[in-house]
């Protein structure tokens, strides 16, 4: 059987540092208001000048670099984003112009907070069926850019950046499970209202605000517990492992009770979950690969270690992959 392993990482995150005090001068809120509620104490923030796709190309440059490979060995980028450039074309064809992988074709995908382990399902999928041998995937967002700072409940919470793996086939295990769920029917407790097709940017959106991100938080605090035990637990179970057996949980970054609650109905050891949380807030599709990576660059993550990456984000979408490094 062939197999697909992650190779090369990287990351990449605005210079920009927007910290509770900084939340302070803007909205009625507190450094110990955020920090007891979610354990975030600064994020990054791109300036008007930077989107995805510039944090996306550094993040990419770095993992390539670490895997050893040119950028003209890609047969495919996916792109997990929600927060695009443009509507079109897909950032995945701005970065690979960026990178100039001329043999590659590319493409976004749309998961939420979930987008890095959707792309890479869906690369494990292009690889085992023999249509590529190398594939860079990469979780971005610039949620600053729809981020309501007028909103005390929402921009706390949210950061930008980016996360990058290079994916290849192997003889050797690598991704050993992948879990992937959704429910569309309560999309609306954590969506933006205007900008696509049901609703276009015009003055009445400017007016209400409806351009920005809009959360039930203590609704999707539910689901996203529930979620995200399930789907590590079938994970676990897929790659025919026990929870012992992980030698790191690498958990999306959204909020410290939503991590301290995963833990503990899971059972982890907290030396065992990986958090930087509160230097970058929720960078949704990035969070996980940023996570990843940073894990990586500290010595917590060696040649051989079992990793487990779950995710939930807006739709709802949520997911759990086990993967042998």
């Amino acid at each position: 059987m062939k197999y697909v392993k992650i190779i090369g990482t990287g990351s990449s995150v605005p210079d920009t540092i927007l910290s509770n005090s900084d939340l302070e001068k803007m909205v009625e809120t507190s450094d110990e208001w955020i920090i007891s509620r979610t354990g975030i104490k600064e994020r990054r923030i791109a300036d008007k000048d930077t989107a995805s796709s510039d944090i996306a190309y550094e993040a990419a440059e770095k993992a390539l670099k670490a895997a050893s490979v040119n950028p003209s060995d890609l047969d495919v980028i996916i792109v997990g984003t929600i927060t695009p450039d443009f509507l079109f074309p897909s950032t995945g064809c701005v970065v690979q112009g960026l990178l100039g992988a001329k043999k590659a074709y590319a493409f976004d995908l749309m998961a939420g907070c979930s987008g890095f382990l959707y792309t890479l399902h869906v690369a494990q999928g292009i690889i085992k069926s023999g249509a590529a041998e190398k594939i860079l995937v990469i979780g971005v967002d610039t949620l600053s850019k729809v981020t309501d700072f007028e909103d005390r409940s929402t921009c706390i919470l949210f950061g930008d950046g980016a996360g990058a793996a290079v994916l290849t086939a192997s003889d050797e295990p690598g991704i050993l499970s992948s879990i992937l769920n959704s429910d569309g029917r309560d999309w609306d407790l954590l969506y933006v209202p205007a900008g696509g097709s049901r609703t276009p940017i015009n003055e009445e959106v400017l007016k209400t605000r409806d351009q920005y991100i809009k959360m039930e938080g203590n609704d999707v605090f539910k689901v996203a517990v529930k979620s995200m035990e399930s789907a590590t637990i079938n994970a676990i179970q897929q790659a025919d492992i026990t929870p012992e057996d992980i030698d790191l949980f690498v958990p999306h970054q959204a909020n410290q009770r939503i991590l301290e609650a995963v833990r503990k109905r899971l059972n982890f050891p907290e030396e065992k979950v990986f958090v930087n949380l509160d230097k970058y807030g929720n960078t949704s599709g990035a969070s996980v690969p940023l996570a990843l990576d940073e894990a990586i660059r500290q010595g917590r993550v060696k040649e051989g270690n079992l990793v487990l990456f779950a995710a939930f984000g807006a739709g709802f979408t949520w997911g759990a992959s086990v993967v042998r490094l």
